[in-house]
């Protein structure tokens, strides 16, 4: 079993034989995982061809031979191979609390979902973290986020004549479009013809001024 940064994708150590003269480059990464028994996700921006023949290798390095000819990136959840194009990866910059970092970077190790290919770090300011990588190891970390977050709040419900803990808000600006982001979880987008300077606002929560 060869350990994957992510989850663990057992690949066999023996040379992997592949003969292709002229092939879409998606149909040959879907042959990939169906001779190896491993469902496989190719992105539709996964383009190209394969010409020529292929040296044997073991399936590894077949994979991140494709993966740097082709300019892709590959991320494995457990159950499904996903295999994206570069440009397709997401950079996000959310807020964590009520979580601390520890405490999130613990559930992403626990859940397997880190790896050290791809960015999950703490960006400068208050409770700020930044993630990077290909969109279905984004999509975890934001479901991780959600799920910690939701946990949290509920752990932090108020006793009575208590007032609730403030709620953090940020607004991401990029372009012409702008997204919310209340508690570490993406609530709305917008998007105007004026476009906004590229940036981060954090606004009052409930019960601030």
């Amino acid at each position: 079993m060869v350990r994957a940064l992510g989850a663990s994708l057992s690949l066999p150590s023996t040379s992997y034989s592949y003969t292709v003269l002229d092939q879409d480059l998606s149909a040959a990464l879907q042959e990939f995982g169906n001779n190896l028994n491993i469902r496989v996700n190719v992105s539709a921006e996964v383009r190209g061809r394969i010409r020529g023949r292929i040296p044997d290798l073991p399936p590894r390095e077949f994979l991140e031979r494709l993966t740097n000819l082709y300019n892709l990136q590959w991320y494995y959840d457990g159950l499904v191979l996903y295999i994206s194009a570069a440009h397709e990866a997401q950079t996000r910059l959310v807020v964590l609390n009520p979580i601390s970092f520890d405490a999130f970077k613990t559930a992403l190790d626990a859940l397997n979902i880190s790896d050290e290919r791809y960015i999950v770090k703490p960006a400068p300011g208050d409770g700020l973290v930044l993630a990077s990588g290909p969109p279905r190891f984004i999509a975890l970390v934001d479901q991780t986020i959600k799920g910690l977050t939701a946990d949290a709040q509920a752990r932090r419900s108020p006793a009575a004549g208590e007032k609730p803990p403030r709620e953090s808000v940020l607004m991401l600006f990029r372009g012409s479009s702008s997204m919310v982001i209340r508690g570490g979880r993406p609530e709305s987008q917008y998007s105007s013809e004026a476009p906004h300077q590229e940036g981060i606002v954090r606004e009052p929560g409930t019960g601030q001024k």
